[in-house]
């Protein structure tokens, strides 16, 4: 999903920096855009809830159909459903390829998986809302592996600091296996996922 407005005006917009490269813009104006930017009036329960629902959307980089029918499939299941909404986004192929380390933001990461550049267990897979399950293995297509956006990912350039304990992750390899289900305090997500669930149930 492609969103031309630029990305350091979104998460000001948002309250937090979408991309590596936004954090700089961001911390020099930490306040949303706008000639009132600063002087914005005190929100309402409603613009709070919409605020954490844009904010995990575009965390994701999903459409606003996409994030619903994953609430509503998370709503149907057992357990919190906030939780399990978190979860569900995280086994997208996108957010996977995104957390493994082999794209350097989520929106490279969709860009990579529509262009055919990734397996899962062996199988060419280029839809970014593909879900894994615990066990599958993603894996950079042979061709695809002499690209500069993948040797930059082989030599660690796009590596997190903290290792998600629900990914194996062979970067020399470039491949990422999804051991089990990611725990909401695993996911590097800044998101009140309560409020997404009571902005959905309202």
């Amino acid at each position: 999903m492609n969103h031309p407005r630029p990305k350091v005006k979104l998460s000001r917009a948002l309250g937090i920096p979408l991309t590596r490269k936004c954090v700089r813009y961001f911390e020099r104006r930490p306040y949303p855009p706008g000639v009132h930017g600063r002087n914005r009036r005190k929100t309402s329960d409603y613009q709070v809830r919409l605020l954490e629902k844009q904010r995990l959307r575009h965390q994701y980089n999903v459409s606003e159909s996409q994030l619903r029918r994953t609430f509503d499939e998370a709503a149907r299941g057992a357990g919190k459903t906030g939780e399990s909404l978190v979860a569900l986004l995280e086994r997208r192929l996108d957010a996977v390829v995104l957390r493994a380390g082999l794209a350097r933001s989520v929106y490279q990461a969709r860009q990579l998986v529509g262009h055919g550049h990734f397996t899962v267990d062996g199988r060419k897979v280029d839809r970014p809302s593909y879900r894994l399950r615990p066990g599958q293995v993603v894996a950079v297509r042979e061709r695809s592996r002499a690209l500069p956006p993948f040797q930059l990912a082989a030599a660690g350039a796009h590596a997190d600091d903290r290792p998600r304990p629900y990914l194996l992750v062979e970067l020399t390899g470039l491949r990422a296996t999804l051991l089990r289900e990611p725990a909401r305090h695993e996911v590097p997500v800044v998101c009140d996922e309560q409020l997404v669930v009571e902005f959905y149930s309202r």
